[in-house]
């Protein structure tokens, strides 16, 4: 049996089903397969596509290794990576998007916004997002990328993109690469220099989300003012 997408039957490689049935008549494979395009000997571009979700485990898992990693991987490429990351960074961008017009009033809506490109990230990194008087959002900064462990992120910096955009207020992000959102000492600190100079800049501190992952009598998020931190 040939391995190539082009010798299947024309209705079902991937770019002709799509333009007959529509992109959700494909699976993850077969989606995937339309940016990496082109497969190996014995191994066609769906093959290599249903590989690496079994390799990561997941689309959102997938979506967080980095370019130069993934072009390690067997029949990829910095080409075809950067296909991919692409791909991924776009529908992040399609989600927040489609949040523009809700307002960031809960940590489940900020763990919907930002959760798909930051709770499979192998660095901490840390991101201001700055909102209106409507809690909607402005823009999105990353002000630090720590390493597996611990990022630092100085009040100074964490309120920079705040004043400069002249925002009502902000929401304070960051992951835990191990998938715990636990708060360390350092994120309680962090959190309460925030408090203060939050109020003496005059502007609101809506929250400060750890995102994690989800696991059984674990939430995904950690989040300090419904913990009480944040008045």
């Amino acid at each position: 049996m040939s391995d190539r997408i082009q010798d299947m039957p024309f209705d079902e490689r991937p770019r002709e089903k799509l333009a007959l049935l529509g992109p959700a008549a494909l699976n993850n494979a077969e989606l995937m397969a339309l940016f990496i395009a082109s497969g190996t000997k014995g191994r066609s571009a769906i093959d290599l596509g249903r590989d690496l979700i079994a390799k990561y485990g997941s689309l959102s898992a997938l979506g967080g290794i980095p370019v130069s990693e993934l072009a390690k991987d067997r029949g990829l490429g910095l080409a075809k990576a950067s296909k991919l990351a692409a791909a991924f960074e776009l529908g992040a961008r399609v989600a927040r998007e489609q949040l523009a017009h809700a307002p960031l009033d809960t940590p489940e809506r900020i763990l919907e916004a930002f959760g798909p490109q930051m709770a499979h990230l192998s660095q901490e990194q840390v991101v201001v997002v700055t909102v209106d008087t409507r809690l909607k959002h402005q823009g999105s900064t990353v002000v630090s990328l720590g390493t597996v462990n611990e990022s630092n992120a100085h009040p100074r910096e964490i309120l920079r993109p705040v004043i400069t955009r002249d925002a009502y207020g902000f929401i304070l992000i960051h992951n835990h690469p191990s998938g715990d959102p636990s708060p360390s000492r350092s994120d309680e600190a962090t959190t309460r220099r925030l408090v203060e100079a939050a109020n003496l800049m005059q502007v609101r501190f809506i929250d400060h989300i750890i995102i994690g992952k989800p696991s059984p009598g674990r939430a995904a998020y950690y989040s300090f003012r419904e913990a009480g931190l944040i008045p």
